[in-house]
């Protein structure tokens, strides 16, 4: 019994220690969410787009998916730091988890927008018709995004996830 509440105590105690300090992480949030407009935006300019709404309208979604996603990924790059001392094992966490935080909440994000255009075709809510076209409509945003959406990352983007895994590396060593 002892020993089984000594590491559920550890466990907690690495969770606990993991989460980030509130002020400074919303302010590397904003950061971070304006560099990811930056990456939508430069990409959309090198691609000429020609519709200046849309291109707001993108930029929008993908700052504000870096603003969301970066508290998130912070975290889970301190918790998987923890099981490894090394810088190399804290670059890589922060890499996979800023990458995978930041893809996974604009493309949440994206998913929301994309179906509450889709709405209008669809059942009552709640009902079983319903969630069946609710879970397609997010699942087709989530393919739509992965196939046009992740390239607006590159190659600002790739800059900015090897600059900010490279400062948590050095911080956490």
């Amino acid at each position: 019994m002892i020993i089984g509440s000594g590491r559920a105590e550890g466990s907690e105690s690495r969770l606990a220690r993991a989460l980030p300090p509130l002020l400074p992480t919303l302010g590397y949030a904003l950061a971070w969410g304006v560099v990811t407009g930056i990456c939508a935006l430069t990409s959309l300019m090198l691609d000429d787009w020609q519709t200046p709404g849309k291109i707001r309208w993108v930029v929008v979604l993908f700052a504000l998916g870096g603003f969301v996603a970066f508290p998130f990924g912070l975290y889970l790059a301190r918790l998987l730091a923890q099981l490894r001392g090394s810088g190399e094992a804290a670059f890589a966490a922060a890499f996979v988890s800023f990458a995978l935080a930041t893809i996974a909440a604009t493309a949440a994000l994206y998913g929301l927008q994309y179906r509450e255009y889709y709405a209008q075709w669809h059942q009552e809510a709640f009902s079983r018709i319903w969630f069946l076209q609710f879970v397609h409509t997010l699942a087709a945003a989530a393919y739509q995004f992965a196939v046009l959406g992740v390239r607006l990352y590159f190659p600002v983007g790739f800059v900015a996830l090897l600059a900010a895994s490279l400062a948590f590396a050095r911080r956490h060593s």
